[in-house]
């Protein structure tokens, strides 16, 4: 049968190099073979037919001719044919015609049999009866060559003019295949005889080397001639196990492809051979929501479903490039060759294309897409490890942003030196409590009171300066840093909480934690322990997660969840609105207040598709009972735009900016004053704190 994911059997494009040098080698081939076919005349035909060793010899040709020989699982010329002692034999003693033909017969019962496409089996055919041809004048040069009409019996003498036609045979067979295969694969015909010569030219050696005593053997003792397949069996199989090993540690065994250790080896042979104009690309790919199929369905339609997808990159790239799993549903694509960036990203496209094609597997139908980061060589990284690590950075992009296809950029490489530098930095910063809190209000936007503040971490480093939350908190969540930094926020706002409390401001205080956090099961523990040790009610303090928690089914079975939700500590969905969820699946949550995103919040008195987003989200959380608050109010007019909505709080820079722990307080003082004028939103009046921030 067929190799699933070999390329080779598909045909060459008309008018390209390999389909001329295919077309060219198969009409001299077969001319040579009709031309060879006149030497044996109607009466030698029939000699031959009532011949039981012609008959024998033609049997062992064809029993050759089904299973190659292989030193090596690289699939780049294929094996060696058993058949090639006996067809060698053949020309020893009967001469080129019925070599030829033999060796013809023999080709085309291993295509019935292995379903190869014609236009290789005629190729093969060609190539075989050239070899045989040259092998033949060779020996013509030393005398009468052999031929129908006379056996002929190789003696002592004999030996040079066969070791010379053996190796012409087998020059002119390599020649010819390697070709093919540096044109099929658009690599260098140097590169290919490099890579392969060593164990073909020992096989052949080998089987050529026993084709005068198969001869000797037919002519003295013609019913001994079957007893040459016990040795051929023995070196078969010992072949077998060796490549069978050999294809074990080098290819998966789910799909069959390349694994790492075989990618690694033609990169390092790609970043070799690339001339300086050249470029070699790596394509980093993973399968978008295969989990789900998995989780569903199992892994045995899991792992069907990747046999496809193997299937389906394999003959979706240009040839001679490599297609490799590395595991799971990730996949990698080696281009030792490739123009440009546009050209890469060409190629990725149609490897989108081909796997998104439905696919039908236990009567459900699978919609599959994925996920393709590239880096270029030397464009991106000069050896394999840091193509791959950089692929693999523009695979998550791509994944995050959506895009499909991401090529590696270094300024959103969160792996770079520098920012490993900053973890680092971060690691110490927290270590000795350099980050600080600050705090800004919410404000009742009806009754212009405080309800709460939401705690904003700050980082000043010593030598760089503030640097921005958005650049060291997703940095943090993608390393071992994110517990401790969660840990560290929520220790430092219960103790500024006990401060406030415990000396009448009771004020609550908001704390972002990750979704990871959210779900890890230690977390209501340590809120449990810190509440006791400062000596706070649950209500003192509130976490906040961002809608993504909602894509999750997870969050609403978590053990960590309910925990939080019987202690009575709060919790607030951040950034509503930015996500794929619905308020549906929010009222599985235990949560109580839902912070509208200041991305609609800022230009709701702009733009009529924000404030209608922005007045259904109120009216929505309003009528499942839970409080809104628009984040990001910059200006009296959103203000009053909100409070007409029915909005309950809001907070932005319109009423105070972030302020450290000792302004905030003296903030929250000095607006907790009965005397003090507050904010009120009603109607179109509104009066502002002449002290705000």
């Amino acid at each position: 049968m067929a190799d699933p994911n070999d390329a080779r059997d598909s045909g060459p494009r008309m008018g390209s190099p390999l389909w001329a040098y295919l077309a060219a080698v198969i009409t001299i081939g077969f001319t040579a073979l009709v031309v060879a076919q006149w030497w044996i005349s109607p009466p030698e035909l029939a000699g031959f037919a009532r011949s039981p060793l012609f008959w024998m010899l033609t049997v062992l040709v064809v029993l050759g001719e089904l299973r190659p020989v292989l030193l090596s699982s690289s699939m780049t010329v294929g094996g060696t044919y058993p058949s090639t002692m006996f067809t060698f034999a053949a020309l020893l003693h009967y001469g080129l015609p019925v070599a030829v033909l033999m060796q013809a017969v023999g080709m085309v019962v291993n295509c019935a049999v292995t379903r190869k496409a014609w236009h290789r089996v005629m190729f093969n055919i060609a190539q075989a009866t050239l070899a045989c041809t040259a092998a033949g004048l060779v020996l013509a040069l030393f005398g009468s060559p052999p031929g129908p009409e006379v056996s002929w019996v190789p003696k002592g003498p004999d030996m040079l003019a066969i070791g010379l036609a053996g190796l012409a045979y087998f020059v002119v067979r390599a020649l010819l295949v390697s070709g093919a295969v540096a044109l099929h694969e658009r690599r260098s015909i140097n590169r290919v005889i490099r890579t392969t010569i060593g164990h073909q030219s020992l096989v052949y050696a080998g089987l050529l080397g026993l084709a005068p005593l198969v001869v000797v053997v037919m002519k003295h003792s013609p019913a001994l001639v079957p007893l040459f397949l016990a040795p051929m069996a023995a070196v078969y199989f010992t072949a077998t196990l060796s490549v069978r090993r050999d294809h074990q540690a080098m290819h998966d065994g789910l799909t069959g492809l390349p694994n790492r250790k075989l990618l690694v080896l033609s990169t390092e042979e790609a970043l070799a051979e690339a001339r300086l104009s050249e470029r070699v690309g790596l394509f980093l790919l993973d399968l978008d929501r295969f989990k789900e199929v998995n989780d569903t369905l199992g892994h045995p339609v899991g792992d069907r479903l990747l046999q496809i997808v193997a299937h389906r990159l394999t003959h979706s790239v240009r040839p001679g490039d490599v297609v490799a799993r590395l595991g799971g549903d990730e996949f990698a694509v080696l281009l030792p060759s490739i123009r440009d960036a546009a050209a890469a990203r060409e190629v990725a496209a149609r490897l989108r294309v081909a796997l998104t094609e439905p696919v039908r597997l236990e009567g459900m139908t699978f919609d599959l897409d994925a996920s393709v980061g590239i880096a270029l060589y030397p464009d991106h990284a000069p050896d394999f490890e840091l193509l791959l690590q950089r692929a693999d950075v523009a695979m998550y992009l791509a994944k995050e942003g959506r895009t499909g296809v991401e090529i590696y950029v270094a300024d959103k490489d969160r792996n770079s030196p520098e920012r490993l530098n900053l973890i680092g930095d971060l690691r110490r910063a927290i270590d000795r409590s350099e980050l600080r809190l600050h705090y800004q209000p919410k404000l009742d936007l009806a009754s212009g009171q405080v309800r709460g503040v939401e705690a904003l971490l700050r980082w000043r480093h010593p030598e760089r300066g503030m640097i921005s939350p958005g650049e060291f908190v997703p940095m943090a969540e993608q390393s071992y840093l994110m517990r401790h930094l969660t840990q560290y926020v929520i220790d430092a706002a219960l103790e500024q909480a006990a401060h406030w409390w415990h000396t009448g401001v009771h004020e609550q205080i908001s704390v972002n934690v990750s979704a990871r956090d959210l779900l890890d099961s230690a977390l209501p523990d340590r809120l449990e322990a810190g509440l006791a040790q400062y000596r706070l009610p649950p209500k003192a303090i509130q976490l906040e997660v961002t809608e993504r928690i909602l894509m999750t089914d997870q969050a609403y079975t978590a053990d960590a969840v309910r925990a939080l939700a019987s202690l009575g500590v709060p919790l607030a969905l951040d950034d509503f609105g930015t996500g794929y969820s619905s308020l549906v699946r929010l009222q599985r949550l235990p949560v109580s207040e839902v912070k509208i995103d200041s991305s609609f919040v800022r230009r709701i008195c702009d733009s009529k598709d924000d404030e209608r987003i922005v007045r259904s989200i109120v009216d929505l959380v309003r009528s499942l009972g839970l409080r809104s608050v628009a984040e990001g109010v910059e200006s009296a007019e959103v203000a009053t735009c909100l409070a007409a909505m029915g909005c309950d709080l809001a907070q932005g820079w319109l009423f105070a900016e972030p302020m450290s722990a000792v302004d905030a307080t003296v903030w929250l003082r000095k607006h907790r004053d009965p005397a003090t004028p507050g904010f009120c939103f009603l109607g179109s009046a509104e009066v502002l704190d002449p002290q705000r921030a």
